[in-house]
């Protein structure tokens, strides 16, 4: 009895995370677009299918809803390099993949990096959002130094820098080059995937 009891519990839970995902993957667009200053619930149920009441009994509010949302997001793509890593035999080969990688990255969904930044952005006047962007900075940051230890593992050295100070600079590249695409530059892809094949090795003495 104990145990059918659990498994119906378990089962509820994951139908509530399934309507949570699929919620969020359904409005992730209008909030990409919108922003945290102009996103509420309500404003979402309007530019939606679904109703304030429905996303309000999913998501406390829109701080949690835009928190699922980024970090749904962020953790997909930090997933992708792991095939980065895995393909790569050479060197060269994990440069230009990590070039490569990021600008695609950047041109697929640019506003949802976009809001990331916002989301960053916001966490130094919004406390509810701090535990989330740390959470998820930690993630990015991990990814990129996978690909870094894969670099060192390659060419037999150990890098200068430190975690942090490698997600730094990588992260400002992308950051970069997001501003300039969203400018309207036609270069930026290019740069960032240029500019991310020249930093790796530089991390190395």
């Amino acid at each position: 009895m104990a145990s059918s009891t659990a498994a119906r519990l378990r089962t509820g839970v994951d139908k509530f995370e399934d309507r949570r995902r699929e919620l969020a993957d359904a409005t992730l667009l209008t909030l990409a677009d919108l922003g945290y200053a102009r996103t509420s619930l309500r404003t979402i149920a309007e530019q939606t299918n679904f109703s304030h009441g429905l996303l309000h009994y999913y998501f406390a509010d829109k701080t949690e809803l835009i928190t699922y949302c980024v970090r749904r997001y962020k953790t997909a793509c930090a997933q992708r390099y792991e095939g980065l890593v895995a393909e790569s035999s050479t060197p060269d080969e994990l440069a230009e993949a990590c070039g490569n990688g990021l600008a695609a990255t950047l041109a697929d969904a640019p506003l949802m990096h976009r809001l990331w930044y916002d989301l960053r952005s916001q966490s130094l006047f919004e406390v509810a959002f701090r535990d989330d962007v740390a959470e998820i900075d930690g993630l990015l940051q991990d990814m990129i130094w996978r690909l870094v230890r894969a670099y060192a593992n390659l060419i037999g050295s150990e890098p200068t820098c430190s975690p942090s100070t490698a997600y730094a600079m990588f992260d400002g590249l992308f950051y970069q080059a997001l501003q300039r695409h969203l400018a309207g530059s036609e270069t930026a892809f290019d740069d960032l995937r240029q500019s991310c094949r020249e930093l790796l090795p530089r991390l190395f003495a």
